[in-house]
């Protein structure tokens, strides 16, 4: 019994029941299924979204603007990560414009992008892109910093080419950093692109969570924010956490 309740697979699903037990109670006590239905009566609307092609049509849009999305985010962000914590001179310099995009409300950047650009597909991945950026190159900024000063002398001092160095020394230091960003970063972005969707889309779940909104249908906000979620806890429990670990284990081995 001891051995299964250290057991994270474990952990997690007694954790997520409890999260099941809370919601049953609350609409128990609530007794309004207009304001919050029992988690079973959302079993047919779901399937009834499902069967008619509305629900997995918004989600792939959702998907498809997340990982647009994500991919740039995480490429350009550490790319400037790794400058600033490398290099005090470009620390210096970029480090204001790093302070002004971290306090920037992420609703700001949205509006001013569909001003700027319009109600287009890239304005809505472009203003998501921007707002993650800073976060990632803080996170990678830090493990920048934090590079074994002898290990980087070590690299000197054998002739290694650049790619053998950043593969062998710089990248086994930094991927921990990389990975908890990736980590924050799915999350941050899915919500922001759900903002984007809500404000200047017609296809998504954001649009559809703001559809049914108009309609207070609590129900089918439910069903598609539900929906969501669900998939990006299989995304974090089948990808990013082993990605996290796998580039950790040199730290424990």
């Amino acid at each position: 019994m001891n051995d299964a309740l250290r057991n994270p697979a474990v952990i997690r699903s007694i954790s997520l029941g409890l999260i099941l037990l809370f919601w049953i109670v609350a609409a128990g006590l609530t007794g309004d299924a207009t304001i919050l239905p029992q988690p079973w009566t959302l079993l047919e609307p779901f399937a009834r979204a499902v069967g008619s092609g509305a629900l997995p049509y918004h989600l792939g849009m959702t998907l498809f603007r997340v990982i647009c999305a994500f991919v740039p985010a995480m490429l350009i962000g550490a790319a400037i990560g790794f400058l600033m914590g490398r290099f005090p001179s470009v620390d210096r310099w970029l480090d204001p414009w790093l302070v002004v995009f971290l306090n920037l409300p992420a609703l700001v950047l949205i509006v001013l992008c569909y001003l700027w650009i319009g109600l287009n597909e890239t304005a809505a991945i472009l203003a998501v892109v921007l707002n993650k950026i800073p976060n990632v190159a803080t996170l990678v900024r830090e493990g920048a910093r934090a590079l074994d000063p002898d290990l980087d002398a070590m690299a000197k001092v054998y002739p290694m080419s650049v790619f053998t160095r950043l593969r062998h020394v710089v990248m086994p230091q930094l991927a921990p950093f990389v990975a908890g960003a990736a980590r924050s970063g799915i999350a941050v972005i899915w919500k922001i692109v759900l903002v984007v969707e809500f404000l200047g889309r017609s296809s998504g779940i954001g649009f559809q969570i703001h559809f049914y909104f108009q309609l207070f249908d609590v129900t089918m906000v439910l069903v598609y924010a539900l929906t969501f979620i669900a998939v990006m806890l299989v995304v974090e429990a089948l990808l990013l956490q082993p990605a996290e670990r796998h580039v950790r284990r040199w730290r424990t081995a």
